[in-house]
This record gives structure tokens, C-alpha cells and sequence, in this order.
């Protein structure tokens, strides 16, 4: 098939573009929102291609697999008039919990029959009021980094994307607790600044700038231990990545998190306290927490294969065009 999708989410659509259709990634000058193309800091298939606004209205595209509520109205302009749900079959990829009056929540495509919504958790469906849309879901997948575990470095591994930006969203006003506990690196997009921000010296919170992915996952595998400290988003890839890689995972148990992270592979809970402990324990037990990282990585290879991944994309893709 030939598949429109526009690149939002890096690690997502890593994973979504190594299927086995031709995947078209809007493309501009300036490579913003809605032209990024192809990734630059991701290895992707050549079957992943970038194509300019001017040429959509002549492409022949099968489906349209929106994430953004504004991308009905752009699809429909790019294509030439071409309608997603009605000229073209179209699905619609949920990433984000909902905000606001949660549970309460109305999805944007909640009074629309034509087009299924995709949701990437159990969570979000449960917690969006979906209307009349029909809803499935389609958990994550990842592309496996394979296991780099040394935990040589007695410290602990964050990712946050925009952590100012986001604020008590990425549990970024929980880190200088957790400094105290364990020293922490954190790497991420729009992190440079977060030390200085939350007053905390190099010794306990440095900052690590968008590294490519190759890197940032060697790197973040030579820290003891990896927390997720979110609090409000759907599931975010980091932590499946870090137990492919390995490595024992400490989360806050919200959202889906509770669901991704068996017992032996590290802990899930919401009493912040037992998260400073367990980050301390861990920094003092490397062996333990090498066993606790094969447990981790184990299970995210069991149920976050990229291969089910693509195999429930395919047959949701099918039954759509068909």
C-alpha cells in the first residue's frame, strides 16, 4: 500500500515505517510540524519517502493515517480534495492520554463513524470518551536496539522530551527529590536547560541534548538503573526501550506504565518514597539489578515485538482498504 502519514512521533513512526508498504512523509523547506520528512537522527528503510505538498495531489495514496486533529483538513487540501473517510480510507492514531475534564474528555473525531480511531494503549481508550468513533488497539512496538546493559555508570537514566515545557506532565518537579536519591542524567530534547532550572549542581542532574538514537541508547544503557518519573502521558517509548536494552526500569505507576513493567523487572508504584529506595538499593547492587534488566528486557521483547507490531498494522490496514 501506498500509506500518507505525517512524521509527529520519532520513535512511533520509526517502528510504523518498517513495515512492508511505501510510506509517504510530507516534506518543506523549513522541515517543521508538518513537513519533517524523514527522520535525521533514526535509521529508516528506504521504502519510507518523502514527498513535497505539490506532488500529493497526484499521488496515488491508499490510506491516511492521521495523528492530529488540523491533519483532516490538510490531508484534504494536499490530496486535491480528496476526503479522508470518505475519497480515501483513513485512520486515526491516538498517542496522548486525554486532557482536561478527564474521564471527561470528548475526542476530537468522537462524532465520526467513518474513520477508526487507533488507540496506542489500553489506557487511552479507556480514559477517551470516543462517541460514536470506532475504536481499536494497537500497542506499541519497537524496533529492538538489543542488549547494551553494562550499568557501569552509578547513576540513573531519565528521557524527557521539553521537560520545562512539560512540566509536572514528565514529572519533571519530581527530579531534584530523586537527585537526592540517585544522581541522575537526563537526556532529551530541550533538556540543556532543565539543571540550571531546577537548581541542581552537575554531581546530581546533568543534561545530555537530543543525541541520535544510536548514542543516546549506548549511553543510556551504561546507567544502573532507568526512571520514569512521567506522570500523565500514554506510554512513553523510553521505557520500553530501556528494558530492551536491559536495563531494571523504576516508573511512577500511571497511566499504562503499571501494565508494561513485571514484577522481577523493576518496580511500578505511585509512593514516590519507595522509588528513592529502590533507586538506592539498585545503585548498590549491580548484580541485582543486571537480573532485574534481562527480566525487563524479556518481557518488552514478548509484548512490545515490533513483528506484532507490523503484523496488527497489516491486518487493520486490510480490513480498512478493503
Amino acid at each position: 500500500m501506498r500509506v500518507l502519514i505525517w512524521h509527529v512521533h520519532g520513535s512511533w513512526t520509526t517502528s510504523f515505517v518498517h513495515g512492508r508498504h511505501r510510506f509517504l512523509l510530507p516534506v518543506d523547506a523549513d522541515r517543521g510540524a508538518d513537513g519533517r520528512g524523514r527522520a535525521r537522527t533514526w535509521d529508516w528503510p528506504d521504502n519510507a519517502v518523502e514527498v513535497t505538498a505539490e506532488h500529493l495531489a497526484d499521488e496515488p495514496v491508499d490510506v491516511v493515517v492521521l495523528q492530529r486533529p488540523h491533519e483532516l483538513e490538510l490531508a484534504e487540501r494536499w490530496l486535491g480534495g480528496r476526503k479522508p473517510g470518505r475519497d480515501v480510507p483513513a485512520v486515526y492514531v491516538e498517542h496522548n492520554t486525554p486532557r482536561g475534564g478527564v474521564p471527561e474528555t470528548r475526542h476530537p473525531l468522537a462524532d465520526r463513524s467513518d474513520i477508526p480511531l487507533v488507540h496506542v494503549t489500553h489506557f487511552n481508550e479507556l480514559f477517551w470518551d470516543s462517541g460514536r468513533a470506532p475504536t481499536t488497539v494497537v500497542e506499541h512496538g519497537v524496533v529492538d536496539p538489543g542488549y547494551r546493559y553494562t550499568g557501569q555508570i552509578e547513576r540513573a537514566g531519565v528521557v524527557i522530551n521539553e521537560p520545562l515545557r512539560r512540566g509536572r506532565i514528565t514529572g519533571t518537579d519530581l527530579l531534584p527529590d530523586f537527585s537526592r536519591a540517585a544522581a541522575l542524567d537526563l537526556f532529551g530534547m530541550g533538556v540543556a536547560g532543565a539543571p540550571a532550572s531546577l537548581g541542581l549542581s552537575p554531581e546530581r542532574l546533568r543534561a545530555y541534548e537530543d543525541l541520535p538514537q544510536q548514542r543516546l541508547h549506548t549511553e543510556l544503557a551504561r546507567r544502573r538503573v532507568y526512571l520514569h518519573p512521567l506522570r500523565w502521558t500514554s506510554l512513553g517509548l523510553s521505557l520500553i526501550e530501556a528494558m530492551l536494552l536491559g536495563m531494571p526500569v523504576l516508573a511512577l505507576a500511571t497511566t499504562e506504565a503499571s501494565e508494561a513493567i513485571p514484577p522481577d523487572a523493576g518496580l511500578a508504584t505511585t509512593r514516590a518514597g519507595e522509588l528513592h529506595r529502590e533507586l538506592r538499593d539498585l545503585l548498590n547492587d549491580p548484580d541485582r539489578a543486571a537480573e532485574q534488566g534481562r527480566a525487563a528486557r524479556r518481557a518488552a521483547q514478548h509484548r512490545y515485538s515490533v513483528d506484532r507490531f507490523l503484523d496488527d498494522w497489516d491486518r487493520l490496514l486490510q480490513e480498512v482498504t478493503r
